[in-house]
């Protein structure tokens, strides 16, 4: 990380880490569904500790959870001091769901992605509670949107 990608704090801005979390995420994405894939949502970004000019980072990524035509990618950035030998550090993890995507812009089917560890198993069904509490939020707030404009009260 450069001085340029630093905050007021002097510390690297979120933004610049989280494009690296999306880049990443997007690569994996379009690996797995083997054509063009679309970032849908963050569903989580958590930022563990600062990261400093001069870190190297590495952004390691990986399919949790495939559906119909989207994907969970689950997002662990590690950062390695430029200026210690200790050990590297976990500075940040993200959740992004991606839709692969057609030459138009449709959603086409993704292939499935299949479980080998007890890891990968515990990933997938982390993946589906947070797929379930998104869905679930979002119901939550168009029936309230709709309960509103029916009672006139945002138009």
């Amino acid at each position: 990380m450069s001085a340029q990608d630093t905050n007021l704090l002097g510390t690297v801005h979120g933004g610049v880490v989280m494009k690296l979390v999306d880049d990443a995420a997007g690569a994996v994405a379009g690996r797995h569904s083997e054509g063009p894939a679309v970032t849908g949502a963050m569903d989580e970004m958590a930022f563990l500790e600062p990261v400093r000019v001069g870190d190297l980072l590495h952004v390691k990524a990986q399919i949790n959870w495939t559906g119909k035509t989207s994907m969970e990618v689950g997002v662990r950035v590690i950062a390695e001091r430029w200026n210690e030998s200790g050990p590297a550090n976990h500075v940040a993890s993200a959740y992004l769901v991606f839709v692969a995507v057609d030459a138009e812009g449709n959603p086409r089917p993704v292939p499935q992605v299949v479980p080998e560890t007890d890891r990968d198993h515990r990933r997938r069904q982390e993946a589906q509670i947070r797929r379930t509490h998104r869905l679930a939020r979002r119901r939550a707030i168009l029936e309230l949107r709709r309960e509103r404009t029916a009672e006139g009260l945002d138009q």
